[in-house]
């Protein structure tokens, strides 16, 4: 088998004129791809052929060794050339307001002469790990997009949920009613969207109502309309959500707390797809399409007779079973990145990403509040955040997680364990192969035939 080749080292760019100083420096960062220049001229045009991710800069460069004018050149030059680069500059002795004046200007951070290469190594390395954050926060950033889109706005790298979108694809252009079923803060209403806009009934209304929101007097009058005078207080006739839905779709949120004197009108819907509004005596035709959905369980409280089972059948003639967030995989850290950009451009534009260690609590929560949970979540922790990254802390969540549930069959148990590693893996590397191996103690050739096995990708 044929070794794998080791990962570049990271480029460090030394702008230094003193020849000691620079032999000095040279041998310090064996770990690092290291370039050393000594004037503007050459800085720039190892900036460009390099692309270093960290640049260590002396303001005293000729023909200004002794002042700063030059080096506040090249700073401005590198800043407009790659603001991206972390540039660490060098303060001599009383020279703080150069420094600070640096810092104003886009420098990262900087040191203090006489050199001391422990300590400029820890903010070289520093600014390095900075880099790696926000070149990952791109890179989830730009898979929170087409490849990662399903139904139009539903985000997902999971094979279960690409599953379900895909189901919902398949039925959407049928009239069929669908059930969706699943926990409180899955999704329901926006894969009910998605299948209205995947159906030929897009140009028709959406229309979603919670029934559990509404109380049981007035939910009739929500659902079905009324003429004027039918009540107090009916001072003019009002559509109901099923005619106003006429041509398109309509979503019944949580439908199992529909009372049932109720659920025998909506029955008669299904059945003969009239309306009768509250006060009247015309039956109006209305070609409205049902999509329901509930986190109860209808089968047991249709032994408990508290659900009509011949009005279950009507809805439910095709029913999908929507995952959890903690059954996704990978999924977690690619919403936070989507809920993160939205509430930063709303609430804190400074914020432009995570810092490692909220991608691994993102990544390792149970989640068991699910989508809704984590978008909370985000948006607290963007108001919050102090600087550029979230970190764990501002996330206010419990790092250890839940505990898995035990599997007794040992091969599946395996299997599943393996699978879920994996993908938790390709999250938090963004995909990168050579990463994911590292952080499973793999090689990239063993790495890719358990993606193989597991019909896995990157």
């Amino acid at each position: 088998m044929a070794q794998e080749k080791p990962a570049p080292l990271p480029k460090l760019l030394i702008i230094e004129d003193d020849p000691g100083l620079q032999a000095q420096l040279k041998w310090a960062y064996e770990d690092f791809d290291v370039t050393i220049v000594g004037d503007r001229e050459s800085a720039l045009t190892a900036l460009r052929a390099e692309e270093p991710a960290v640049v260590t800069l002396d303001l005293g460069l000729p023909p200004d060794p002794d002042g700063t004018t030059e080096g506040f050149a090249v700073l401005d030059a590198i800043m407009a050339l790659k603001p991206e680069t972390k540039v660490i500059v060098a303060s001599g002795h009383g020279a703080r307001e150069s420094a600070l004046r640096a810092i104003e200007q886009g420098a990262y951070d900087f040191y203090q002469k006489p050199v001391d290469i422990e300590a400029l190594g820890l903010i070289v390395r520093r600014a390095l790990n900075l880099t790696q954050i926000e070149d990952e926060n791109r890179r989830l950033a730009e898979q929170v997009g087409d490849d990662k889109t399903v139904l139009g706005t539903l985000i997902t790298a999971a094979p279960e949920m690409v599953k379900v979108a895909r189901t919902i694809e398949r039925v959407a252009k049928n009239s069929v009613s669908v059930m969706l079923l699943g926990a409180s803060g899955t999704g329901k209403e926006l894969l009910a969207k998605g299948l209205h806009d995947a159906s030929d009934r897009r140009e028709g209304a959406f229309v979603a109502i919670n029934c559990a929101a509404i109380p049981e007097n007035l939910l009739e009058s929500e659902l079905f309309g009324h003429e004027k005078g039918a009540f107090t207080g009916a001072v003019k006739m009002t559509e109901g959500k099923i005619e106003q839905a006429h041509g398109g779709t309509l979503f019944l949120d949580e439908v199992g707390d529909i009372p049932l004197p109720l659920q025998v009108k909506l029955l008669r819907f299904l059945q003969e797809r009239t309306i009768e509004r509250i006060g009247g005596r015309k039956q109006i035709a209305v070609d409205t399409r049902i999509v329901c959905a509930t986190h109860q369980n209808l089968e047991a409280m249709i032994a408990e007779g508290g659900f009509r089972e011949d009005l279950f059948y009507r809805l439910a003639e095709i029913v999908i079973n929507i995952p959890t967030l903690a059954e996704r995989p990978g999924d977690a850290p690619l919403l936070a990145k989507a809920f993160l950009n939205r509430f930063s451009a709303e609430m804190n534009p400074q914020v432009k990403g995570f810092g490692a260690d909220a991608l691994a609590v993102i990544d390792g929560w149970g989640w068991p509040g699910n989508v809704r949970e984590l978008e909370n979540r985000v948006k607290r922790a963007v108001i919050m955040a102090d600087g550029k990254l979230v970190c764990a802390e501002d996330l206010d969540l419990d790092s250890d997680g839940e505990a898995d549930s035990q599997l007794l069959n040992l091969k599946s148990a395996r299997e599943q364990s393996d699978r879920k590693v994996i993908r938790h893996a390709l999250a938090r590397s963004e995909g990168n192969i050579s990463n994911t191996a590292k952080l499973l103690g793999i090689s990239r050739p063993t790495l890719y035939d358990l993606l193989k096995q597991y019909d896995l990708h990157a």
